[in-house]
């Protein structure tokens, strides 16, 4: 009796990813603790210590003295692990403390706490749109994984509107019917060009239509704002969002995901999503360290100065070097390489010859011909990494003229209507 190649047919498609180098190496890296961005990995059977400057982390608060001994702390009075579900001798006092201090970081009735950024994005789009009845949802052709997978999830009708077009998202609800519940859902920065949503339009077209506002802060919470309550914080629009969803993991410095907003939505979600009610609850300790973070980030400007001038510095100095820089003012620096077998080899000189982490992105992560290496600097790295980095990126990727760099620029942010338009056109087949 024929059977089906299970082994092959998986073989096949990891050797087509080798075959265009979109293959994911998974490097292990001894990030310790008392060297700051510095880590160890083994090449040729070496151990070896690395410059990291791919990390998410962005002002190290994972290894912030307030953290840690919060975490430490916890772990000794409560143990290892949360018990269950939320609903099941899960809702631990921590994590109680820590929702409290999340809604109000942003001036929100109330908020939940995920495992991650990604089920907090999937679950709650996905819940939302799907027990809104006739629902439409109105997605940035850039948002995230996670956002798409929810809003696929809840079988919504969805609409597409280009990267941050303001003007195309209204006339998209202009045609809509007025009675139809609405949900429009985007990012504040987005983590692979660096670039911030222009906040104010978007959630001004979504009031005057009378659509539910979804924001996804996660690379923006703890680093911008005044408070590190974002760039919905910074920009003063907090209370124009509805739902605003953010991260852990990146500016907090711990593991983890939430949303806040009234306390019926929030509430709502709570009792009907299955990704919140039938998932453990974070450990103690995880919230514990999380809420150190919040509460210290709430109060102190020191990491978010620090990592200014740290971007500041290292955007000029990459600019001078006429190195493939995309157009930012974020904390992430985006280097424009162009295809995926020549960004995993700069990545692996990189390391080899200049000890300097950085992870290749490819396609899917990008679209194909924008394969990238995500330079993140933070306030643990100091002037004399800065220096090497220069030095090896300068070594390693050539310099593009001005025409060039522009043309980069333009194919990758969408500036032109053609861009944009396809981009619409490919988010919306994906989606």
């Amino acid at each position: 009796m024929h059977r089906f190649d299970y082994d092959g047919f998986f073989g096949d498609a990891l050797d087509r990813l080798r075959r265009e180098a979109r293959y994911r190496h998974f490097r292990a890296l001894g990030r310790e603790l008392a060297p700051g961005p510095v880590a160890f990995t083994t090449l040729d059977g070496v151990r070896r210590a690395v410059t990291v400057w791919c990390s998410n982390d962005y002002l190290g608060m994972s290894r912030h003295p307030l953290v840690l001994e919060a975490s430490r702390l916890a772990l000794a009075r409560y143990g290892a692990g949360a018990g269950g579900t939320r609903n099941i001798a899960g809702t631990h006092d921590p994590i109680v403390a820590l929702e409290a201090e999340l809604a109000a970081l942003h001036g929100k009735q109330a908020a939940l706490v995920f495992s991650s950024g990604y089920v907090a994005n999937d679950t709650v789009l996905a819940t939302l749109a799907s027990r809104l009845p006739g629902c439409i949802v109105y997605s940035d052709a850039d948002n995230h994984a996670s956002m798409i997978e929810g809003i696929r999830r809840s079988r919504a009708e969805v609409r597409v509107f280009p990267h941050s077009d303001a003007a195309a998202l209204e006339a998209l609800l202009a045609r809509a019917d007025p009675a139809r519940p609405k949900l429009v859902a985007f990012e504040s920065l987005y983590s692979m060009n660096g670039d911030v949503a222009p906040l104010r339009a978007l959630l001004a077209v979504a009031r005057r239509h009378g659509a539910l506002s979804y924001v996804d802060e996660t690379h923006a919470v703890g680093v911008h704002g005044p408070q590190g309550g974002g760039l919905l914080e910074a920009h003063g629009l907090l209370e124009q969002a509805d739902v605003v969803q953010g991260g852990l993991g990146k500016g907090f410095g711990v593991v983890g995901g939430f949303v806040t907003g009234r306390r019926e939505l929030v509430d709502f979600v709570r009792s009907f999503a299955p990704g919140f009610i039938f998932t453990t609850a974070l450990p103690p300790a995880v919230a514990a360290a999380a809420l150190a973070s919040v509460r210290h980030l709430r109060s102190s400007q020191v990491e978010r100065e620090a990592l200014r001038r740290r971007v500041a510095g290292l955007r000029d100095r990459l600019a001078a070097a006429r190195l493939p820089l995309l157009p930012t003012t974020a904390q992430i620096l985006p280097l424009v390489i162009g295809d995926s077998a020549r960004c995993t080899r700069v990545a692996e000189r990189l390391l080899r010859e200049h000890a300097v982490y950085l992870q290749p992105i490819n396609y899917p992560t990008v679209p194909r011909g924008t394969e990238r290496l995500r330079i993140t600097p933070s306030p643990l790295h100091d002037d004399a990494m800065t220096d090497a980095l220069v030095e090896a990126l300068v070594a390693v990727v050539p310099p593009l003229a001005t025409p060039a760099l522009a043309a980069i620029a333009t194919a990758v942010s969408g500036r032109s209507a053609d861009t944009r338009a396809g981009a619409a056109k490919v988010a919306a087949r994906d989606q």
